[in-house]
């Protein structure tokens, strides 16, 4: 699958509900959001369809996302689902780990490649403080739970902010030396994006004073836009997703796909391509239509720096 500028996309970001069990300050209000109705949300059977439509066009990695994921139902049998696509390469899950140990067992056996893990302090006041509530002690007894089965690659995805981000760093990445887990580091995607603290220059050298020369990793790890360093000593690797302050659209390789059945084309642009009704009328060769001018369409690149961008929430999009 190539888009019009030449790229391969081969990677589709499902949101398979737009329910969540904390309530993170930079992703929605306290209140919550209107959730989507039950009967407008694709099934697991529709999912698994559009995905095996996509393989036909070069899909080859899906990343399960939410929402939070583990809240919906058997998430793991969909798993198995686009796992027993013969083209798919990787099934991957993105969670907040609060049901992540009780889980874990049926995930793994339902072929998960990869869980990433959204962990933005080891403070438990400062954890329920951005997550309205949430206790960061089963976070870490899903992220122990996880690494028990060394299948599964295990990454901790950050989101730095406040005065005491130094500090949080430090902690955060002390996670990559002590266990086989690799830690990102991730820009905020704000509506706002004057208020974006570009981190990822000021973040390695804090690092570097405390755990001495980071190398960069020449060979990737997974398929998404993080760029890796090695520090000496760490089972794992450090990494940035850093969208705003490094750009990578030049080699984006991916397409979303909302709760609802959208086929979101960037997570800043509100342009998408409605697959739902026209897979739930039978429309195949027009879904097909479909799923070609979304990748065909995709935008150069995002503009968050413009005043005038998308809106909604990412628990809606799918992060």
């Amino acid at each position: 699958m190539k888009d019009s500028y030449g790229r391969t996309i081969d990677y589709l970001r499902i949101s398979i509900t737009d329910r969540c069990n904390l309530r993170c300050v930079y992703c929605m209000p306290a209140e919550g959001i209107p959730c989507i109705r039950h009967e407008e949300i694709l099934t697991y059977e529709e999912i698994q369809t559009i995905c095996e439509k996509m393989a036909t066009l070069g899909l080859k990695h899906i990343k399960i996302t939410g929402g939070e994921p583990l809240v919906r139902k058997e998430c793991w049998n969909l798993i198995r689902k686009l796992k027993s696509i013969p083209s798919i390469q990787t099934v991957t899950l993105t969670t907040n780990g609060i049901l992540l140990a009780e889980l874990a067992e049926k995930l793994v056996q339902a072929g998960v490649d990869g869980v990433n893990i959204s962990l933005d302090t080891l403070d438990a006041a400062e954890y329920s403080r951005i997550t309205r509530g949430g206790d960061v002690k089963k976070v870490l007894e899903g992220l122990k739970t996880i690494l028990s089965y060394p299948q599964v690659t295990v990454k901790v995805n950050c989101v730095l902010g406040g005065d005491g981000w130094e500090q949080n760093a430090i902690t955060i990445a002390e996670l990559a030396k002590k266990y086989c887990v690799h830690v990102r580091f991730i820009e905020c995607m704000p509506t706002d994006w004057k208020q974006q603290t570009k981190l990822q220059d000021r973040v390695r050298e804090v690092l570097e004073s405390v755990y001495g020369p980071a190398s960069d990793c020449e060979k990737p790890l997974g398929f998404g836009p993080s760029r890796y360093y090695q520090f000496e000593g760490f089972q794992g690797k450090i990494g940035f997703i850093s969208a705003i302050s490094h750009k990578f659209c030049e080699n984006c390789n991916r397409l979303r796909l909302t709760a609802d059945g959208k086929l979101r084309l960037c997570l800043q642009s509100k342009e998408s391509m409605e697959l739902k009704s026209l897979l739930r009328q039978g429309r195949d060769s027009e879904l097909m239509d479909a799923i070609r001018t979304a990748i065909y369409r995709k935008p150069k690149e995002h503009h968050f720096e413009d005043s005038n961008i998308e809106t909604v929430g990412m628990s809606q999009i799918g992060g």
